[in-house]
Formats: C-alpha cells, structure tokens, sequence
C-alpha cells in the first residue's frame, strides 16, 4: 500500500551535519520526497507532538533538544513507507540500535536519536497535517518507480 509519513531529522542530525547521508539512505531505498522543509520547534507545536509526554519529568530536556537548532520535517511516500521508515530508524536508543539502522550506525542517545518517525497510518496523517500545509506537499510519481516497485505492489488490485 502506498503510504505517507513524516520524518524529523532532530537538532542531533542537523548539528552533526548527518542529514544528507541520512536521507540519501531514504532516496536510495526509493521513498520519495513529497515535502521538505527547516524549521525552528515552538513550545506549542512540541507540546502538540510529543502530548504523550507532557506530563513526565523528562518533557524539560525534550524541549531543550529540540529547540537547541532548527529541525528538518520532510514527508516521505512509498509501498509500505511507515514501517519501511520505521525499520531503517532502528530502536529509540541509539546504543541498543542494530547497526546498519539509522540510530545504530549514527546515534549513542535515547534522546539525542537522530530522527523521528511516525509510528502509525493514523500518527503519520496527524503528523504530517501538524507541520505541513497542503500547498507545500507535492504528490508525484517519480520515473524509476518501475524499477523500485513491481507494478502488483504499486497497485495491488489489479
């Protein structure tokens, strides 16, 4: 099925200066890039995002990660990209992450991670309506999706 979901490339990404060879690893998978854009983390919007985690001792450091510098969000589409996205991130904790993940070949922090990923159909639609307009995503079919994606996978009905 093809999907949408939302990535945060985190302030320890753009900090470390990791979010080209990140992303290259998302194109070369084939996902597509269907929105992208920098941005600095209000208050509000982080309360928003991370509302599960309002309430704990830990939300403080949250916020001061990332606001520490701007965040990249980029909405990726592909056959199955919520969990694709999932599996190339890797556990939270970057230092229990199987190498070869994002968090496992890039991160030593259950907080400073890398990345987010939407966890869900549901958690991507929300995510991606909380940091994308509709005029700023753009649905399109890249060329080589014949040689990324068997016809029967792209449209399972037929």
């Amino acid at each position: 099925m093809i999907q949408q979901t939302l990535v945060i490339f985190k302030p320890s990404a753009v900090e470390r200066g990791l979010v080209g060879r990140v992303l290259a690893r998302f194109e070369a998978k084939g996902l597509s890039i269907t929105g992208m854009k920098m941005m600095r983390l209000s208050l509000e919007i982080l309360k928003e995002h991370y509302a599960h985690l309002v309430d704990r001792p830990f939300f403080p450091s949250i916020v001061a990660s990332m606001t520490a510098s701007p965040v990249i969000v980029m909405c990726l589409k592909g056959v199955d990209a919520i969990q694709v996205v999932r599996s190339m991130t890797g556990d939270t904790n970057g230092r229990t992450a199987a190498p070869g993940t994002i968090r496992g070949d890039f991160s030593m922090s259950n907080q400073e991670n890398i990345i987010h990923a939407s966890s869900s159909p549901e958690d991507a639609e929300a995510e991606i309506e909380r940091f994308f307009r509709p005029d700023e995503l753009f649905d399109y079919t890249p060329g080589a999706i014949r040689f990324i994606n068997a016809a029967s996978e792209l449209n399972p009905h037929n």
